[in-house]
C-alpha cells in the first residue's frame, strides 16, 4: 500500500486509510471465498484459519481464541495503558440453503449460508486492520487498534461471551461494529444512539396430557386446542402485564402437533422467540411469559414443561462513540452518507461487549442503489452490494484515526 498524500487538489487535508483498488478486489474476492465455505456456529475453523493466515502475512501477530475458532489481533502497543479500540466482526453462517441462482459464489455447503452479511463484515475488519497495520509502521496510527473476530454470534447466548471471557476486552476503551442492512442503500450507513436492535430470547414448550379419540374430547386432554390456545393466549396476556412502550413480544416459529385427524395426541411442542426493545422489560421477561404458558396450559388441563433459553440483551449505542462513527463518515464520504435509523427488533450478541465498554453498531447500506427488491437477512437469496466492503473499512480506519481526537483517556 502507498503512502497517500496529505492534500486533495482543492488543498484541504486528506484522511489517511483509504482502501487501495488492489486491497479492495482482494477483500472481495475473500469475501466470496468465505460465502462459498460458510460454517456454523464454533465450527469456523476454515475461516479461522484464512483469516490467520492473512494477518500474518501483514506482519501481525493474531491470537486465535481458546475455543479453536475465531481470533484477536492488536495493531500497535497498548501495554502502556493506552486504551483501545476494538473493531469487532462475527464470522459465523447460517443452517439455510443458498437458494441464489446463477451466482459464481454461491455457497458450496448444503444448508449453509452466510445469509446475514458476516461475511461482509469480516471483510470489513480484515481490510481496516491491513490499512491501519500499514497506517503503524508509518508511524502514523495514534492509538492501537484490536480486531475481534467473534465466533458463534447466531448461536444463543452468541459467542462474545466466550470471546470476552477470552480476554477480548482486556485494555479495550471503546468498541465498534457494522451489521449489513439490506434496505439501505450500499455507501451509505444509518447510525442511531440509544438501543439499535433488542433483546431476543428463544422458548420451546412440551406439552402433555391424555391423548383420545376425537368423538370424545371431553375425556381427554385436548392437546392441540390447548396448543391453539398458548399460541393466541399467551402473547396477549404478556402482552397486557408490561408496559407497551417496551415492545415485548412473543412470536411462534413452530408447532408440531398430532399425527391422524381422528386421533387426540399426548404430546404437542411448540417453539419461538420472545423479542423486547427496552432492557428493564427484558430482564422481567422470563417471568412473565413462564406465568403466562402456564396459566393458559393449566385452564386446559394440560401439563407444561418450559425451556426458557437466555439470549441477548439489546445493542444500546453510546452516545459519544456514535458521534465517533458519524464524524468517521462524514470524513469520508460527507453529511449525505449518513442516516437516521430505527430501532430493529433483531438481536445481535454485540450488546454482551456493551454491557463491559461503551460501543456503537452502524447499519452498512449493501442494497445495489436503484434496486427495488429486498433481499432480506436470514433468507436463502441474501447478497450484499460488495461496495459496501470498501465503505466499511473506510469508516473503521477513519473512526481509529479520529478516535485520538475524541476522547483524553
Amino acid at each position: 500500500m502507498s503512502r497517500e498524500s496529505e492534500a486533495d487538489p482543492s488543498g484541504e487535508a486528506v484522511l489517511p486509510g483509504t482502501l487501495p483498488e488492489a486491497l479492495r478486489a482482494e477483500l472481495v474476492a475473500f469475501r466470496r471465498d468465505m460465502h462459498m465455505h460458510p460454517e456454523l456456529g464454533n465450527q469456523e475453523f476454515r475461516t479461522t484459519a484464512a483469516i490467520k493466515e492473512r494477518l500474518e502475512k501483514a506482519g501481525l501477530k493474531p491470537r486465535v481464541l481458546a475455543g479453536g475458532t475465531g481470533l484477536i489481533c492488536d495493531i500497535g502497543d497498548w501495554s502502556d495503558g493506552t486504551p483501545v479500540l476494538a473493531m469487532r466482526a462475527d464470522i459465523d453462517a447460517l443452517p439455510i440453503p443458498d437458494t441464489k441462482a446463477d451466482c459464481a459464489y454461491r455457497s458450496t455447503v448444503p444448508d449453509r449460508a452466510h445469509a446475514c452479511g458476516h461475511d461482509v463484515h469480516t471483510a470489513v475488519v480484515l481490510g481496516a486492520g491491513l490499512v491501519l497495520a500499514d497506517l503503524h509502521r508509518e508511524g502514523r496510527l495514534p492509538r492501537p487498534v484490536r480486531l475481534i473476530f467473534q465466533p458463534a454470534e447466531e448461536v444463543l447466548p452468541g459467542g462474545a461471551a466466550d470471546a470476552i471471557e477470552d480476554g477480548a476486552l482486556e485494555g479495550v476503551g471503546r468498541i465498534i461494529a457494522v451489521h449489513c442492512d439490506p434496505r439501505v442503500d450500499a455507501g451509505l450507513i444509518g447510525l442511531r444512539e440509544g438501543a439499535i436492535t433488542s433483546a431476543c430470547d428463544r422458548l420451546e414448550i412440551s406439552l402433555g396430557g391424555p391423548g383420545g379419540h376425537t368423538a370424545r374430547p371431553h375425556l381427554t386432554t385436548d392437546l392441540v386446542t390447548a396448543a391453539a390456545r398458548v399460541v393466541v393466549d399467551v402473547p396477549a396476556l404478556v402482552g397486557r402485564r408490561v408496559d407497551t412502550r417496551a415492545g415485548l413480544a412473543v412470536t411462534w416459529g413452530r408447532i408440531d402437533c398430532g399425527h391422524a385427524p381422528n386421533v387426540i395426541p399426548q404430546h404437542a411442542e411448540l417453539s419461538g422467540t420472545v423479542r423486547c426493545l427496552d432492557l428493564e422489560a427484558w430482564r422481567q421477561a422470563p417471568d412473565l411469559v413462564v406465568a403466562a404458558i402456564d396459566e393458559v396450559a393449566n385452564l386446559h388441563r394440560a401439563k407444561s414443561e418450559i425451556n426458557y433459553v437466555r439470549g441477548v440483551p439489546p445493542v444500546v449505542n453510546d452516545t459519544d462513540v456514535t458521534g465517533l462513527l458519524r464524524d468517521a463518515m462524514v470524513a469520508r464520504r460527507g453529511e449525505e452518507a449518513v442516516e437516521s435509523t430505527e430501532q430493529s427488533l433483531g438481536g445481535e450478541d454485540f450488546s454482551w461487549y456493551l454491557e463491559r465498554v461503551p460501543g456503537a453498531m452502524a447499519r452498512l447500506g449493501v442494497r445495489t442503489p436503484g434496486e427495488r427488491t429486498v433481499r432480506d437477512l436470514h433468507q436463502g437469496d441474501f447478497d450484499a452490494d460488495e461496495h459496501a466492503i470498501t465503505v466499511g473499512v473506510e469508516l473503521f480506519t477513519a473512526a481509529a484515526l479520529l478516535d485520538a481526537t475524541t476522547r483524553t483517556v
